[in-house]
């Protein structure tokens, strides 16, 4: 006996007796064409799970199905599930394989990037299967983080990178050195979100869910009084006039811009709109030493996630700042700047 098709409704349904296993179950499709190429491959896997077992027949998707029903982690499983398809056997997924999905998914990830979104769910789904007996256990290598010093900005730096920016991309830069929030928060803030009175930056649409007021220096307020910025929705846009579309990644919205910015300010390709977080971070660091406001501010839930963002600097970074108008410290409202004309605390303008 075979599989046959039925329709109730719209909807085909699979019905009948293959290998000795009953079968009555929606293909969820209304197209009798394609439903009967699901009747097919149905077919085949029942007879190759008899045949072979369950261990050479069991699929990616099968296998993380059951993962997230148990309780399983599934913030980083879409993207592998859409990569593996529903078809890719569990036991076809070998390291080259992991690192195919990982060139992928994510080219230009850094390795704990990797870990943490391809190779740790992966393991996860493997481990619960191997727990249960399906499969024989197997280990996946995991990437080893640079002994590269992640890049930062000395001051020096970040004057020549700033000078060479265009009217469109000097508030741009100046608020991710200011603020230290990511490209994907700055591309989401609105005019509305910008408290030029308190030199504050609302940051409601954070990467971990919790939203946070981060305080700017006045280098930076200075800069964003005197951009010609929109007064309502999207703060940042595009040189046609459009908000920034936000993507995953690390600033590639605006990679041209920046790219010609850095190349003129002879920085090296290394110098990406996100290390402009991992330099806010030392800045901040170096004149604070206060690891439960960076974490507020800078929107990480843990300390040494925190830290791994501030770099090596020398004793006198702080001092350096302060010599270039940067002060991160903290200050009573409005006197950072005594003789600018201020908003009224607490108003979100822009001009």
């Amino acid at each position: 006996m075979g599989l046959t098709l039925k329709r109730r409704g719209k909807i085909y349904y699979l019905r009948g007796t293959v290998a000795g296993q009953r079968v009555y179950e929606s293909t969820g499709l209304d197209d009798r064409a394609a439903a009967d190429l699901v009747r097919t491959r149905r077919e085949q896997e029942i007879v190759d799970r008899v045949t072979l077992g369950t261990s050479a027949s069991l699929t990616f998707a099968e296998a993380a199905l059951t993962y997230l029903e148990t309780g399983g982690e599934a913030r980083f499983l879409r993207p592998l599930l859409e990569h593996f398809g529903p078809r890719t056997r569990l036991t076809d997924i070998d390291n080259d394989q992991v690192a195919r999905a990982a060139r992928a998914l994510y080219p230009n990830a850094a390795p704990a990037t990797v870990n943490r979104q391809v190779i740790t769910p992966i393991s996860a789904v493997y481990q619960l299967a191997a727990d249960e007996g399906k499969v024989s256990p197997r280990r996946f290598r995991r990437r080893k983080p640079s002994a590269a010093r992640t890049r930062w900005l000395t001051p020096a730096e970040a004057e020549r990178l700033i000078e060479v920016c265009d009217q469109r991309l000097r508030p741009m830069v100046m608020t991710l050195l200011g603020t230290g929030c990511r490209t994907s928060e700055l591309f989401r803030m609105t005019a509305e979100d910008l408290h030029l009175g308190t030199s504050e930056a609302w940051v409601g649409q954070a990467k971990n869910g919790e939203a946070r007021m981060v305080r700017y220096p006045a280098r930076t307020r200075r800069a964003l009084i005197t951009a010609d910025l929109p007064e309502l929705g999207a703060l940042f846009r595009t040189p046609k006039g459009k908000p920034y579309a936000v993507r995953q990644g690390r600033g590639g919205q605006i990679e041209a811009a920046f790219g010609q910015a850095r190349a003129a300010a002879g920085l090296g390709d290394e110098v990406t709109p996100h290390v402009l977080r991992h330099t806010w971070a030392t800045w901040h660091w170096s004149q604070n030493r206060d690891l439960l406001e960076l974490m507020r501010s800078g929107g990480w839930k843990k300390s040494d996630v925190a830290m791994a963002y501030t770099k090596l600097a020398p004793a006198d970074l702080g001092e350096q700042l302060l010599a270039n108008g940067w002060d991160f410290r903290p200050h009573p409202v409005g006197q950072e700047r005594p003789d600018a004309k201020v908003p009224a605390a607490g108003m979100r303008v822009v001009k």
